[in-house]
């Protein structure tokens, strides 16, 4: 069982977790390697070999580095206290995976994780034996791994045989369904009403009953479905033809570079979507077309009639004893919408699934998804011209994902998005921003499902990790490449792509006519020496891509 807040050993390391866990394979190396030790005992050898053999133990550490490495664990030494929270529950994650349980539990399994390891984790899924009942709101991972979806709806449970498209096919004509019966249990209850009134008032036996039935034909003609669609209009400032412009921006954290003579022109009415591997600077590209964030080098120039609303990773500011409806209060009773309209704090809460009852609820009395919805709430009526949100969909239920959606769709502003969840970045953005590391980006235009289908379709090296260790198949595959090696081969790929970027960027330089002798000199040595790293690292890479072939 995988809980969304694990329970981990503080004073472990990476690696101690895993091999001090509850794991029979643990047990069945210790029994061989005491059977090694007292050879006399044949009987017991052979058992303990035998079980070796049947769990396949001899590549066990092989089996869990492969694990840790994949979520990005690498640091085994590294100490649980250390960890940032993601960490910790990639870390339990990795725990529960290696386990290799009959049955798995999965509490949100893909929360704090990108996109590289939710997909890695899908093919995991689909190649093992286990059975998996999982709560996840990642609604591309329903898609991909699940094949039977149980929902729980107005306190009642529906299941649907199949993946999430045949759930949301299935309920559809459920829905319709109801909509038929609750029709036609109308028209029964004025037909029975029409009755009751004619009716004297001493009631024979049959009339006892059919009032019966009256009073349960009342209760099920008197139901109502909450749609949870969001039709809100909300006024937006006006926005000017110049919206937010990035020249030749660099920014680096130590010796990380997060962008290199980035240049980019946002325009009206774009719905980018910021998409990368954890670390590789996505948030911190939100804080600087935001202006949180000063860049090293570059300019960052906004608009005047620029208005960002920002909705962050942190979440809400929660004051102790403050109440729901307080905090939409605090932007006025009434909110203007288009058209001259207006809607009260009280009708806006509702529109975004706060009852009336709710709204009277303390703040820190809410549950983390409730808060996060308050806080958009809050980001979104404050009239944003243009929108930035950093991992939105995170600890939202489907719900309130599809109101957001819906609000976001007739969004007429500009829309900046960081987010793992596919589902959602194919229904709302058009156009990426793909950060690849060592301050590299590609701009793709398309979404997520065209983005996936380039990156498949272009021609790759096959690497596979091969973990250092002292069992027979590190012999066995000692003319391929070690991690570490396969780790250099990834990241030269990404260095030469960066030193190709600057050579060019180098090269424009050279267009400027006002360039004075000792400036020309200077460049020229620049380039020189970018070329010459180019060379080298072309030849490493070719060195390390013929051993992998080999």
């Amino acid at each position: 069982y995988l809980d969304q807040n694990p329970n981990l050993d503080n004073t472990l390391t990476i690696e101690e977790t895993i091999v001090t866990s509850d794991l029979p394979i643990l047990d069945i190396i210790k029994n061989y390697e005491h059977a090694l030790k007292h050879p006399e005992d044949t009987e017991a050898y052979q058992k303990a070999y035998e079980a070796m053999e049947r769990y396949n133990a001899w590549d066990f550490e092989t089996q869990y580095q492969q694990t840790l490495f994949r979520l990005k664990l690498d640091q085994l030494n590294a100490k649980v206290s250390s960890l940032s929270g993601g960490q910790k529950k990639r870390l339990a994650l990795a725990q529960t995976l290696i386990l290799n349980p009959d049955i798995l539990i999965l509490d949100e399994p893909t929360n704090h994780l990108d996109l590289e390891m939710i997909e890695w984790l899908e093919d995991y899924f689909k190649k093992t034996q286990l059975t998996i009942f999982m709560v996840t709101h990642d609604r591309y991972f329903l898609e991909r791994v699940c094949d039977q979806i149980i929902e729980l709806d107005e306190g009642e449970i529906f299941t649907y045989n199949g993946n999430y498209s045949n759930y949301l096919d299935k309920k559809e004509a459920r829905l319709l369904n109801e909509q038929t019966e609750l029709k036609k249990a109308k028209q029964l209850f004025k037909k029975e009403l029409d009755w009751m009134r004619r009716q004297p008032k001493a009631r024979t036996t049959k009339s006892k009953s059919r009032i019966e039935d009256f009073h349960e034909i009342k209760a099920l003609a008197s139901k109502r479905r909450n749609d949870h669609k969001v039709q809100l209009e909300i006024a937006m400032e006006r926005l000017g033809s110049k919206i937010i412009e990035l020249h030749n921006v660099s920014k680096h954290f130590k010796d990380k570079a997060i962008l290199k003579h980035f240049d980019y022109v946002f325009k009206k009415g774009e719905r980018i979507g910021v998409i990368g591997k954890n670390g590789t600077g996505k948030s911190t590209f939100l804080n600087l077309i935001s202006q949180r964030l000063e860049p090293d080098a570059g300019k960052v120039v906004v608009g005047e009639t620029v208005k960002i609303g920002y909705y962050t990773q942190g979440g809400i500011n929660i004051k102790e004893g403050q109440k729901v409806i307080e905090v939409i209060k605090e932007y006025g009773d009434y909110i203007p919408l288009t058209k001259g309209k207006q809607i009260s704090a009280q009708q806006l809460l509702e529109r975004f699934l706060f009852d009336r009852k709710k709204q009277y609820d303390f703040v820190e009395k809410l549950s983390g998804g409730e808060q996060k919805r308050l806080y958009l709430c809050t980001v979104l009526i404050q009239n944003p011209n243009v929108l930035i949100l950093d991992e939105p969909t995170n600890d939202l239920d489907i719900v309130t994902l599809n109101v957001l959606e819906d609000f976001l769709l007739d969004f007429p502003g500009c829309l900046v998005v960081v987010s793992h969840d596919r589902f959602f970045m194919d229904k709302i953005v058009d156009h990426l921003l793909v950060f690849r590391g060592d301050g590299v980006v590609d701009d793709f235009p398309g979404n997520y499902s065209d983005f996936r289908v380039y990156e498949d379709s272009a021609p790759k090296q096959e690497t596979q990790a091969v973990v250092a260790t002292e069992t027979d198949s590190k012999k066995n595959n000692a003319d391929k490449l070690a991690y570490n090696e396969q780790k250099e081969l990834k990241n030269l790929e990404s260095k030469i792509r960066s030193l190709e970027l600057d050579k060019i960027n180098l090269e424009k330089k050279f267009n400027n006519p006002s360039l004075q002798t000792d400036e020309i000199n200077q460049l020229s040595q620049e380039l020189k020496s970018i070329m010459n790293l180019i060379e080298t690292k072309e030849k490493r890479w070719f060195e390390l891509s013929e051993k992998l072939d080999s």
